[in-house]
């Protein structure tokens, strides 16, 4: 059982302006924005709100605040609220500005250094609110602090006024309301994702537990969302695995903490083959692991290999569980908040304090060993799962080394069905993955024999979702789609020596081919992710109509350009046609339509949100029927059938 920790009593006095310390001033942000917030898309513009939001979370995190309201407004603008302690209204000695001036104008000032405002904090580096003011083309500020409120306004960046008291309040009604619209100048869209978004903040939500997120969408019809998760991670981890089979009731929970750190750390197994691990510094999502990750994954191994050598799970002569035999069906989350968090790179990917590695695995060790003696039961199902693990694994290196040895896997004897490219290169060669010998035949003759090669597929392939890697080794397709690839497999996969740097999935527009891609998206998101996080795999995208009026042909990619068409043409004198498969196109219509760099369309594969992703996969994939009558009956409205 966990309990939520009481909130911190909000004592304004402990937050002043002598807390707010200057690194540096505010400049070239707009000039150079992709340098702060990674890019001037979409994702730009959700970072926007991601950075106003993290420093109402801080003040969750240091215990001042349980409630945050973000509001996306009909005209576009975006209100942050929270009821945390409120910017501090004093002056800073610095720079002779308000704190609230100086935080929303001065690049690297904020309570988040030197450990005077905040024990741990996320945001970017310390310049979340003073970005967001200088990328916006209006912003408004209120604080509410001492019975009193103050108001601000600013122009990309530019103080219209100064920070006035405008009014009072209740001595108990405290916090801060960031009010801004995104500049058009700089963005690309200003269209947020209302999905993207609300996933952020419920994951927001499990991290911070005991705090309540509501996000309400006035755009349009309108939407809304609430997240509020009184035992944080274990709800987390429960919620992963409520498609998977848990194989015990309870996440197994361990908290620590230090001066200077917190670790906590939630983990259930499950039926399946497959780890999902997600690991947080601080609330930002370490998705390149650190040494957080590691001291959690030594611990298991350890803990488990020691207990099972114990109560003779293992015999004298069995050879130790590995790291990926303890690992299978696993589902954990780990977060850790320290007061400085050293992030290798500026995206903050990857944990690098060395210190941390020694604080989880001591924490894990002593809680896991805990719950081992005290649950023989749960002990010998986890036990026992991880001894078929091995020998599944066991079995799959057999398999590996069989095919290895006939010159599978290692590139040197190509799968003969691959009509290669001549292109030595690989940041030039492309590999199309054609569904069927009669598509393959087409492309084959509509490429560029120079860059672009072919690797036709008979028929589905394996679903990996419900099949373990000696299995998957066996099929001959997936071997065919790894030796093309050249990067090797499981340990001995690298992206160094991957052959071809566009992969592209290319089936027919209907129901078949959309299985098939599917099932191959399912087979390079478990077993070569690497790859989709590198920016290497596609879709693409064939014409499902021709309209051809005297000699000129149209090409229409989805009902809704059919539909549009119609509307814009009469329709005398043209003739349509609908291409249900690859096949039917010859190679100029192919090469024209589908593979020319010049006019093609490609969609590039992302995971833009993990946890998504992975339940998705898991629920169209995996073993529980349920789930996907449901995801089906959802969403039947949206799906284009072919009758």
């Amino acid at each position: 059982m966990t309990t939520t920790a009481p909130r911190a009593s909000k004592d304004s006095s402990s937050y002043t302006a002598d807390n707010i310390q200057v690194l540096e001033g505010l400049e070239a942000v707009r000039r150079r924005p992709g340098m702060y917030i990674g890019s001037t898309d979409q994702r730009g513009l959700h970072h926007l709100v991601f950075e106003v939001v993290d420093n109402s979370i801080d003040e969750a995190m240091a215990g001042y605040c349980d409630r945050i309201e973000i509001t996306i407004e009909p005209t576009g603008h975006v209100a942050v609220q929270d009821n945390g302690r409120g910017i501090p209204v004093g002056k800073v000695a610095k720079t002779g500005l308000s704190a609230v001036e100086t935080v929303l104008t001065v690049l690297h000032a904020g309570g988040k250094f030197g450990g005077g405002g905040y024990k741990v904090s996320g945001g970017l580096h310390g310049v979340g609110a003073s970005v967001v003011n200088a990328l916006s083309s209006e912003l408004q500020v209120e604080v509410r602090q001492g019975s009193a409120i103050y108001k601000q306004s600013y122009k990309r960046g530019a103080p219209q006024d100064t920070l006035k008291k405008s009014g009072t309040t209740k001595a108990d009604d405290t916090g801060t309301m960031i009010r801004f619209l995104a500049d058009d100048e700089v963005f690309e869209t200003l269209d947020y994702d209302f999905e993207r978004l609300a996933q952020r903040f419920r994951e927001m939500a499990y991290l911070t537990r005991g705090v309540m997120i509501k996000f309400v969408d006035l755009r349009g019809d309108g939407q809304e969302r609430s997240y509020y998760f009184d035992s944080g991670i274990e709800a987390f981890v429960r919620q992963i695995n409520s498609t998977r089979g848990p194989l015990h009731p309870d996440p197994i929970y361990v908290q620590h903490e230090t001066e200077n750190a917190m670790v906590e750390v939630a983990f259930q197994y499950n039926a399946t083959f497959g780890e999902v691990l997600y690991s947080f510094a601080n609330a930002i999502n370490t998705i390149d692991g650190g040494s957080h990750v590691t001291g959690f994954r030594s611990a298991l191994t350890r803990v488990l290999n020691e207990h099972a050598r114990r109560a003779k799970l293992l015999k004298d002569t069995d050879p130790n569980l590995t790291g990926d035999d303890v690992r299978e069906g696993l589902a954990a989350v780990i977060s850790v908040k320290l007061s400085e968090p050293q992030f290798e790179g500026q995206t903050k990917t990857r944990l690098g304090n060395p210190e941390v590695k020694g604080l989880v695995e001591s924490a894990v060790a002593a809680g896991l060993a805990q719950t081992l003696e005290e649950n023989p039961g749960i002990a010998r199902r986890i036990v026992e799962k991880a001894l078929t693990a091995s020998r599944a694994r066991e079995a799959a290196r057999r398999a590996r080394d069989l095919v290895q040895r006939k010159g599978v896997l290692e590139g040197s004897n190509l799968p003969g069905k691959l009509a290669d490219c001549s292109e030595n290169d690989p940041a030039q060669c492309e590999l199309y993955i054609v569904e069927g010998d009669s598509a393959g035949g087409s492309a084959k003759m509509a490429r560029d024999r120079r860059t672009q090669a072919v690797l036709p597929l008979r028929g589905k392939i394996l679903n990996v979702e419900k099949s373990r890697l000696d299995k998957m080794l066996e099929n001959e397709q997936i071997r065919n789609i790894i030796t093309a690839l050249g990067t090797g497999f499981g340990n001995d996969f690298t992206t160094d020596k991957l052959r071809y740097h566009k992969i592209v999935i290319m089936t027919d527009a209907d129901v078949d081919g959309a299985h098939i891609r599917t099932l191959l998206l399912t087979f390079f998101y478990r077993f070569m992710p690497e790859i989709i996080s590198a920016g290497h795999l596609y879709i693409a995208q064939p014409p499902l109509y021709s309209i051809t009026r005297g000699r000129n042909v149209t090409w229409l990619f989805d009902e809704r350009a059919r539909e549009q068409y119609f509307k814009d043409h009469s329709d005398k004198g043209i003739s349509i046609q609908r291409y249900k498969g690859l096949g039917e196109m010859n190679a100029e219509q192919l090469w024209e339509t589908t593979m020319n760099p010049t006019n093609r369309a490609l969609l590039r594969v992302e995971v833009n949100d993990a946890e998504t992703a992975d339940d998705l996969f898991n629920t169209l994939m995996g073993d529980d029927v349920a789930p996907r009558k449901k995801f089906i009956t959802t969403h039947a409205l949206e799906a284009t059938l072919d009758v």
